[in-house]
């Protein structure tokens, strides 16, 4: 026993014994500490929020955790050994064999990529996946592991966020920028030769009157119930853009020739012949069309301006029709464009003046009355008359800047040059827009200008147009009824040329009738044109209105008149619109009566 121990205890002092203790303890810890990492990884593998998988390198499943499991709404045990290609979508596959690929190629980097997996319920799942390539103990590529995510509701939000970026939020059709990606692709087909690329511009008539009457909810209706109907005409490979406020732009190709763009034109305004179901009401609403065509060659055409210009030719020609653009219609516009910037200007200088023409009592020659006409005094073409550039701004907000200064300065002059003159039965006419006419704030903004001025309402006349008058009835009934109660005077120009009902006069109730000057001048050169100006004065009388004969400039128009029984009239035979400055020395030279036809000769 001695010997045994000294043998051990000889041993041990020489390390050997020592040796294989410690060799004992170190193979027993790695052992625990290779089942506590097991334990670990386990415990990582099926408490990790995201889904793994691990599969063999042909994808068939070796493993896979709880979280995925519940992404695709299958067991455990139903996924193992099955082949990931039968929850796989056939148009995705091809990705997953060309990650695989990669993959085994490369073999170090994990690679990040996003496909779609089928769910149990038969919905498709977006996945973000990280996939990597492992190897067994011999070092050879053996497996793949994957971590995935589901990224389904983060793809359904950026294909929403994708939508409104490119989409109306009002009708859902195209907007702008998407409009432009789609006509940069089609133009770079017509530039092939491709055939015909065609761009329309519509434009609603007078939708403003929608919204001013109606409000603009439905005025939103209406425009999303025009949108669904122009959808029913847009192919795949057309384009609906809703370009502006009541505007849309339709892109369509290819054509082989213009009556194939003419035979699309026509469809696009044949949507608007029956009227629209919109809260209970039936509108009517008419558009006019420009149209741009791009035949291959150039790729310097800006075809959305070259459909507004041709947009701009069918509104002048009375809308409800498509005009197609020339290129003469460019230079027109680029004339317009620049005398409406310099009008623009001119409202800032003392270019932009009122003149005012006498209105006259036939019998007595005596000034009853006088219009104001504006007159822009061009620094390079001198005076140019209204009827030239009033239709150059009509489209803009200009024009309500030219009615608002037009009505300011005529009756602050003659609230001066009537005090100069003692003339306190004189009375000063405006002419009206139809912008004017129609706009909410007019009442308002005569008000203010009366009370500016300390001028008597009775004694401003404002002059609208027959067309105008009876373009929308109702509303222009309800206008002129809020003008009696400011005991302003409605004054219907240019009677004769239209056509309305004389029934539409007692809506109106206006106390004074401008015979039309045509009517005037042809009185002596036409058959019956004296018998027809008696009829216009006959039913001024039935409608209790003052009668003004416009356009006298002889002295047989005169007498044609006067033995017709009008009692006024106004023209050149009397006198040319003049300042306020000359309108002072008019009101003083003709104020007495005179009975000499010629007295009016300067």
């Amino acid at each position: 026993m001695l010997m045994f121990l000294a043998s051990y205890l000889a041993r041990r002092r020489s390390g050997v014994a020592l040796g294989m203790i410690k060799k004992d303890v170190a193979k027993a810890k790695a052992s625990t500490d290779r089942f506590e990492i097991e334990q670990h990884l386990r415990l990582a593998f099926e408490n990790n929020v995201a889904g793994i998988i691990i599969t063999d390198l042909n994808s068939h499943v070796l493993d896979v955790n709880s979280s995925f499991c519940n992404m695709l709404g299958y067991r455990r045990d139903e996924l193992i050994s099955s082949d990931l290609k039968k929850y796989t979508p056939t148009e995705d596959r091809s990705i997953t064999l060309r990650i695989n690929k990669k993959l085994l190629k490369e073999g170090q980097k994990p690679v990040i990529y996003n496909k779609r997996y089928q769910h149990r319920d038969g919905s498709l799942v977006w996945f973000e996946i990280s996939k990597s390539v492992a190897r067994n103990q011999n070092g050879e590529l053996k497996y793949f592991v994957a971590s995935v995510r589901n990224i389904t509701a983060e793809r359904q939000l950026l294909a929403q966020l994708s939508e409104q970026a490119l989409h109306d939020p009002l009708t859902g059709v195209a907007n702008r920028l998407l409009f432009e990606d789609r006509l940069a692709q089609a133009r770079a087909k017509a530039l092939r030769g491709d055939g015909w690329l065609a761009v329309f511009l519509i434009d609603l008539d007078d939708f403003k009157d929608v919204n001013d009457t109606l409000g603009h909810q439905v005025g939103d209706e209406l425009l999303k119930a025009i949108s669904i109907r122009l959808q029913r005409i847009t192919r795949p490979e057309d384009t609906l853009c809703r370009f502006g406020g009541d505007e849309f732009l339709f892109l369509s190709g290819p054509f082989a020739n213009r009556r194939e763009v003419r035979k699309l034109a026509n469809r696009l305004l044949a949507a608007f012949d029956e009227p629209f179901n919109v809260e209970g009401e039936s509108l009517s609403q008419f558009a006019s069309i420009g149209i741009a065509i791009q035949q291959g060659g150039r790729n310097d055409i800006d075809l959305v301006r070259d459909a507004d210009t041709a947009l701009a030719e069918a509104k002048r020609l009375g809308g409800e029709r498509y005009v197609f653009f020339r290129s003469e219609m460019h230079y027109r516009v680029s004339n317009r464009l620049s005398l409406v910037q310099e009008l623009r200007k001119s409202l800032e200088s003392d270019e932009l003046q009122m003149h005012y023409q006498p209105i006259v009592n036939l019998t007595t020659n005596q000034i009853v009355g006088v219009e104001a006409l504006m007159r822009w005094k061009h620094p390079k073409s001198g005076f140019i008359a209204p009827d030239i550039f009033i239709p150059l701004v009509e489209r803009s907000r200009l024009i309500f800047d030219l009615g608002s200064f037009a009505l300011k300065r005529a009756v602050s002059d003659a609230a001066e040059c009537f005090k100069l003159y003692d003339a306190d039965h004189l009375s000063i006419a405006v002419n009206l827009s139809p912008y004017q006419f129609y706009d909410p704030l007019l009442t308002k903004s005569i008000e203010e200008t009366l009370e500016d001025n300390d001028f008597e309402p009775g004694r401003l006349v404002l002059e609208i147009t027959e067309n105008v008058a009876f373009e929308d009835i109702d509303k222009a009934a309800k206008i002129a009824s809020r003008l009696r109660d400011l005991k302003v005077v409605l004054a219907i120009d240019d009677f004769g040329t239209g056509y309305s009902a004389l029934s539409n006069f007692t809506l109106l109730q206006p106390k004074i009738i401008k015979i039309d000057k045509s009517l005037v001048q042809s009185s002596n050169t036409m058959p019956n044109g004296g018998r027809l100006l008696e009829v216009m004065a006959s039913i001024g009388t039935s409608l209790d209105a003052m009668v003004i004969a416009e356009g006298v400039e002889t002295i047989t128009h005169l007498q044609i008149l006067r033995e017709l029984g009008y009692a006024y009239g106004q023209g050149y035979l009397f006198s040319h619109a003049v300042s306020s400055i000359d309108l002072v020395k008019l009101l003083e030279k003709r104020s007495a009566p005179t009975e000499s036809d010629d007295a009016w000769f300067v």
